[in-house]
């Protein structure tokens, strides 16, 4: 078992000029095309339609056993010291995250990627691919399966109503780049993943906190919305583990 402390910092402000949200909706791909301005919506109907099933609903999935037809390599729960081998990259929105055909996502249904190894790795892929999501036009169904239920998933529901999809702007070489990853605490029902990215003038890192949940890692946000804890500006990627790419 690996942990480490750590604490979400409350913000100030309306929430559509937080950083923190900024961030969230749509994570990294929305806040460096846009350059941290968010686009709100107006005059749209947002009234809440009912949850579909899917592979990772409460009726498709019970308890934590696999949804049908996920399979993964689930038999190292070691914390990775060396990038996962394996690992390729494909695009989401506007931003490259990491895929193994070993440790997930090995399911795509619509816009949703999913079935990840309930092993540390499998959280990291999770804590890239997930977010990201949430910026395409079906992060409505992502959201539904793939983040924990609870008064965190309502409020990032209302917040990210306002906002367009980031698939709508366009990419001026300016997004960020996953560059590496810590695994700050390992349970095997929770996790925390420490994210680190380059932008065009430096590192910086966040955490995302996941649960094993229907037989899958889900985001659990934070009360306030948050899928992820602020931004932090790092000066060296010493203590990460880095992707090498």
């Amino acid at each position: 078992m690996f942990t480490r402390s750590r604490r979400r910092d409350e913000p100030s402000g309306p929430y559509w000029r937080q950083r923190g949200w900024q961030l969230s909706a749509g994570f990294v791909a929305v806040v460096f095309v846009l350059g941290g301005t968010i686009a709100l919506t107006a005059g749209e109907d947002r009234a809440r339609k009912p949850a579909p099933d899917g592979p990772l609903s409460g009726r498709a999935a019970g308890g934590d056993s696999r949804p049908q037809g996920c399979r993964t390599d689930d038999g190292d729960d070691a914390v990775p010291t060396t990038a996962p081998r394996g690992v390729e990259w494909r695009t989401i929105g506007v931003v490259r995250v990491p895929v193994s055909p070993a440790a997930g996502p090995t399911r795509t249904d619509g816009g949703m990627r999913w079935c990840f190894a309930h092993t540390p790795v499998g959280a990291v892929l999770a804590a890239h691919v997930i977010p990201s999501q949430l910026s395409e036009p079906g992060w409505r169904e992502v959201l539904d399966q793939q983040v924990v239920a609870g008064p965190g998933r309502d409020r990032f529901e209302f917040q990210r109503g306002l906002v367009r999809d980031s698939s709508a702007g366009r990419s001026d070489g300016s997004v960020a780049t996953y560059t590496g990853f810590s695994v700050a605490s390992y349970e095997g029902s929770d996790a925390t993943v420490d994210l680190l990215m380059r932008t065009g003038s430096g590192y910086a890192t966040t955490s995302i906190d996941l649960r094993w949940s229907g037989g899958d890692w889900k985001i659990r946000p934070s009360d306030g919305g948050d899928l992820h804890t602020p931004v932090s500006v790092v000066q060296n990627p010493r203590g990460y583990v880095l992707w090498g790419r």
